[in-house]
């Protein structure tokens, strides 16, 4: 059963590996490509990628609802009703777009008081301003994203994925360092491919809609409703604590790099390329903690209680393994992963500072991921939030800004990434618990 339960995860969780590492590729391509630039456009898509990840993650993580509700309504088979959240979610997703790009438009209070060059600073603030067309096609992307991982149906955003990856890495190389623009752009040839490739991808997802299998059993693009408060009710109640969880997480990462920018921007560069490399390694735990939260889903609106303990076992088993062989290989594959990124040797050597600090939590890592996203299929989703927040914020930021600047012997970028080991092994150690809780209350005795 075990063994029979991990293939079928396996099957749901490879596509979307794909499609989340072509995602990543994105921000990698940017990192290689401007680490032949310049430090200073390095240290640029350093700090406003951080800022822009992570307010992207915050408003994915409410529309990433839709995922949670259109499981259970397809387990139960209600296939009215899954069309109905996918328009109601498409609808949220471009409210939620205007208040996201007037943040990118006007991020001075942001960038205030990070105390970076001004050479940077100019740099970052134009960055956004370019990322903000791009916001309203990556929220609908994404409730298609969530849609399709749902219903089990993850192949088409590997394809896309990969096609927007190798188009990105095109235009990144010849807007940003060969002058196809008329001269190199740098961090901004880099923010305008984006923004294309973000649209080309959300008109692609939009003619899978249409034409596509799902579209030929759901149609959901036809016999549009208005925005209907019974079900923005339902998704603003699961997917408000999602998105602050998201938003927890990914900035106890992404904004290291805005509080160490006075550190300069040697420190900035390689503390990038280690975060690059950082969400690398997360997208095989989040892969299987999306297709983990897509079967528990369906067997719970199924009501097959045996499936549901069934599938949070492979899914631990699976993720516990597989984190083992990713911290091993980054472990020992330090030194080729950085040279990689830069010709610079200073910022190489940051980087292989910090890398080791990756290798040791990815195990604590792959067993909260996997957690939260059970959690999140059996509709839990406040306390997590809450137990997240305490540990990315309150261990990870406030703890590692302590190591980084304080303390007896300050540790400077080092401190963060210490503290984040720190917080992953606390996140682990008190949603494990909260999920057998949870799924004990839900799931009659066997």
């Amino acid at each position: 059963m075990l063994y029979s339960t991990a293939r079928r995860l396996l099957a749901h969780a490879l596509p979307i590996l794909i499609a989340q590492l072509s995602s990543v590729g994105m921000m990698l391509v940017d990192t290689a490509v401007l680490g032949h630039v310049s430090s200073a456009d390095l240290a640029a898509v350093a700090i406003g990628g951080g800022i822009h990840i992570s307010l992207v993650f915050a408003l994915v993580g409410i529309v990433q609802a839709v995922a949670p509700m259109v499981a259970h309504a397809h387990g139960a088979g209600e296939g009215g009703k899954v069309v109905q959240i996918l328009q109601q979610t498409f609808w949220l997703a471009l409210l939620l777009s205007v208040p996201g790009m007037l943040l990118l438009i006007f991020p001075g209070f942001l960038l205030g008081s990070a105390g970076m060059d001004s050479t940077v600073d100019a740099k970052v603030r134009e960055y956004l301003q370019i990322l903000a067309w791009g916001l309203p096609a990556a929220l609908c992307y994404r409730t298609f994203y969530a849609f399709c991982n749902a219903l089990g149906r993850p192949r088409v955003l590997m394809l896309i994925g990969l096609a927007a990856l190798l188009v990105h890495a095109l235009l990144a190389w010849g807007l940003a360092l060969q002058g196809w623009a008329g001269e190199p752009l740098g961090v901004v040839g880099c923010a305008w491919s984006n923004v294309l490739i973000g649209w080309v991808a959300c008109g692609g997802a939009a003619a899978y809609l249409h034409y596509g299998p799902l579209g030929r059993c759901y149609r959901p693009l036809r016999g549009w409703k208005r925005p209907r408060w019974p079900i923005w009710r339902e998704l603003l109640r699961l997917g408000l604590p999602m998105g602050v969880s998201n938003f927890v997480e990914i900035t106890a990462f992404t904004l290291i790099a805005l509080l160490i920018a006075s550190l300069g921007a040697t420190v900035v560069a390689g503390h990038r390329i280690v975060a690059n490399l950082s969400a690398l390694a997360y997208m095989l735990p989040l892969s299987l903690g999306i297709a983990v939260m897509a079967a528990v889903g369906q067997a719970l609106g199924a009501h097959d209680w045996g499936g549901v303990r069934a599938l949070v076992r492979a899914g631990l088993w699976l993720a516990g393994l597989s984190s083992l062989l990713t911290g091993s290989l980054l472990w020992l594959a330090a030194e080729p992963l950085t040279a990689g990124y830069t010709d610079d040797p200073a910022v190489r050597d940051v980087a292989l500072g910090l890398i080791l600090y990756v290798a040791a939590y990815q195990f604590c890592d792959a067993l909260q991921t996997i957690a939260g996203h059970v959690l999140r299929a059996c509709r839990v989703t406040f306390l997590p939030m809450l137990l997240q927040t305490f540990c990315f914020w309150g261990i990870g930021l406030a703890g590692g800004f302590w190591l980084c600047y304080r303390g007896q012997a300050p540790l400077g970028a080092a401190g963060f990434w210490l503290a984040a080991v720190l917080s992953l092994v606390l996140a682990s150690a008190v949603l494990l618990p909260l999920m057998y809780k949870v799924l004990g209350e839900l799931l009659p005795d066997s």
